[in-house]
């Protein structure tokens, strides 16, 4: 029953009847348009964005699959609990502990310096860290599956962005449409006003 009114209300202004006004045709026709538009907006946005961050995320999966290395490193000792300063420039997240590693770099040279780990690590303790081609400390590659994520996401956001932008357009719309509708009542009202009580109002 609700299903059926509701699909009765969003389509009287199709309908003949008396009742029924230029500007609710007007009206009416925005929507449908509104609706056709937001669909392939949205889809067309979502794809092209989508396609687009897709082809860059694989380029960079690609990049840092052969730019980063993941080696063992080697825990010299502990530095403790990173504070203040240290921790805005390593992990920025609270229980890490830092420890004095060394690890290989490509060129076959050795590199010495902090890590940040999620536990402490006794001396002699063998972790894997990556690595860039210069032995520098670097993140895990981006990999091929949160790449499509990010992609598929972006795509999204496009797609509402799009249909947003449209139903803003809609909304500018139908209140330019009521505008013009609330000056033809008052149009209607002054002729009415200037008529009325004469006998021949309705001739």
């Amino acid at each position: 029953m609700g299903a059926t009114s509701w699909v009765r209300r969003s389509t009287w202004r199709w309908r003949r009847n008396p009742l029924r006004r230029p500007t609710d045709v007007l009206e009416s026709w925005v929507w449908a348009a509104a609706v056709v538009v937001m669909l392939a907006a949205a889809s067309l946005a979502g794809w092209l964005t989508g396609s687009a961050a897709h082809a860059a995320l694989r380029q960079t999966v690609r990049e840092q699959a052969l730019h980063r290395h993941l080696v063992s490193a080697t825990a010299l000792r502990t530095a403790g609990r990173g504070t203040g300063a240290d921790r805005e420039a390593t992990t920025g997240r609270e229980g890490y502990h830092r420890v004095l590693a060394r690890w290989p770099s490509p060129d076959g040279t050795w590199r010495t310096g902090l890590v940040p780990l999620p536990a402490a690590a006794v001396p002699g303790h063998r972790f894997p860290l990556w690595t860039d081609d210069h032995g520098r400390l670097a993140g895990r590659p981006l990999d091929a599956a949160t790449a499509s994520v990010h992609a598929a996401l972006a795509g999204a956001a496009a797609a509402a962005a799009a249909a947003g932008a449209v139903q803003g357009l809609r909304v500018l719309a139908v209140r330019r449409i009521m505008r013009w509708r609330h000056g033809q009542w008052d149009r209607a009202w002054e002729r009415a006003g200037q008529t009325w009580g004469r006998a021949d109002a309705g001739n």
